[in-house]
């Protein structure tokens, strides 16, 4: 989640994508295309963009330029470039090596995509020695990359699907809180509204994604899924703006939050506090590169509140009234062996409602998220603790949930679904 547009445990895992088994005959088809890529999802622990210690990110292993180098890319929701780090002298050994790649294309100072105005860029674009177009990101933890704007080849499985010319950056430098666990993956791979991410470039109508609460495979898909076992999916719009808001991530998938249940009652909040204010700053986003879910500060503060009073008796509170985990985080507790079944029975469930009827029910142990010690944390955050002023639904809350984006129509379809089940039914290895 890039810091221009707002902010990414229970399980320590991430996701790889591997081979495919459905092939987009050609990325270039309009966007009526009928035809869908297909790829499994497989889990690793590695970091993500927010200042989360060993947290989970949803990563692709994808292959750049020619002959075709692999490359490990943070799957991101929330950013509209796809970057790499470029090998250099302080590059991380999984770096993507330009010079050697025939179809490597920098793209010049002159080029239109560098001089027409990027409003989605948080840092302008600039021209740098060797008339290249510099850019720079930065992210909500308060890291940032740099590098050129450059073209190449991509692609997403073993069956010769390719998207040739794929604008991405070539970042040569960077900060990060945790640059050794950053090393691990070779980049991002942007994927919300922008003109230049990735799903916008490659011209699929829609996407989809089921994350995996379990150790076993996942699922990306790159255009329709046509399969009668996912319906009914519950859409909500997404909520688009005509007037710019310094406060708006107008490229975000924003949807309508219409109300936070605890154990199925509303919290006592106004309705008014989930609506963007006039400057567009209480948007809601649903984003892969989050972990977590994060809710505005007076939302936040009648969630702990409940959740304190209905957990009093039955977990044990960390005893330092002033400890907040990695800074976002302040409703702790401290648990001995406990199954999931208790978890189930002793915690209240979480409900996000959105509109047009979608829900994410949140319960048992995604509630909770162990750091060590015996201790664990609610899964969710205070979102203005991050320098956030938005609400973020992280993926950690999407696991086994069939999640579709809608470029199309303008929605996001959700539905609760085994992401093992929908793997084996696609026919993907676990």
């Amino acid at each position: 989640m890039e810091s221009s547009s707002s902010s990414s445990v229970v399980l320590p895992w991430v996701i790889f994508l591997c081979g495919a088994v459905l092939v987009h005959p050609n990325p270039t088809l309009p966007a009526n295309q009928s035809a869908s890529l297909i790829l499994p999802l497989k889990a690793m622990q590695i970091p993500n963009k927010l200042s989360f210690h060993h947290n989970v990110s949803l990563t692709v292993s994808v292959a750049v330029g020619s002959p075709p180098q692999r490359a490990t890319m943070v799957l991101d929701t929330g950013s509209h470039l796809s970057w790499l780090h470029c090998a250099g002298a302080a590059a991380p050994p999984s770096s993507f090596n330009s010079g050697a790649s025939t179809s490597y294309r920098p793209i010049p100072c002159s080029a239109p995509t560098c001089t027409n105005p990027i409003s989605e860029f948080s840092l302008p674009v600039s021209c740098a020695a060797g008339n290249l177009c510099h850019v720079i990101l930065s992210y909500a933890d308060a890291s940032a990359v740099e590098g050129s704007l450059a073209a190449d080849t991509f692609r997403l499985d073993e069956s010769g699907t390719t998207f040739p010319g794929t604008v991405f950056g070539c970042m040569v430098s960077g900060s990060s809180p945790n640059p050794e666990e950053d090393s691990k993956a070779t980049g991002l791979l942007g994927m919300n509204r922008g003109r230049l991410s990735f799903v916008s470039q490659s011209g699929f109508p829609k996407f989809s994604y089921c994350i995996s609460g379990r150790d076993s495979s996942g699922v990306l898909l790159l255009g329709a899924a046509d399969y009668q076992w996912l319906r009914p999916l519950n859409y909500t719009p997404m909520i688009q703006i005509t007037t710019p808001l310094p406060n708006f991530d107008k490229i975000a998938y924003t949807v309508r939050l219409q109300a936070i249940l605890i154990a199925g009652r509303p919290l006592s909040v106004p309705e008014s506090v989930f609506e963007p204010d006039h400057t567009g700053a209480g948007q809601t986003m649903v984003d892969s590169g989050t972990q977590f879910t994060f809710l505005l500060g007076p939302v936040y503060a009648a969630l702990k509140s409940e959740f304190l009073n209905r957990t009093a008796g039955i977990l044990q509170p960390v005893e330092d009234p002033n400890f907040v985990f990695q800074g976002a985080m302040d409703v702790c507790y401290r648990i001995g062996d406990i199954s999931r079944v208790d978890l189930e029975v002793a915690l209240p469930s979480v409900t996000v409602v959105l509109g047009g009827g979608a829900e994410i029910r949140v319960s048992g142990e995604r509630l909770l998220y162990g750091i060590g010690g015996n201790r664990y944390c609610l899964t969710f955050g205070n979102s203005e603790l991050l320098g956030v002023e938005a609400y973020v639904i992280g993926h950690h809350h999407q696991q086994d949930m069939w999640v579709e984006f809608d470029l199309v129509n303008s929605r996001v379809g959700l539905t609760e679904f085994s992401c093992e089940l929908a793997s084996r039914r696609m026919g993907l290895e676990s």
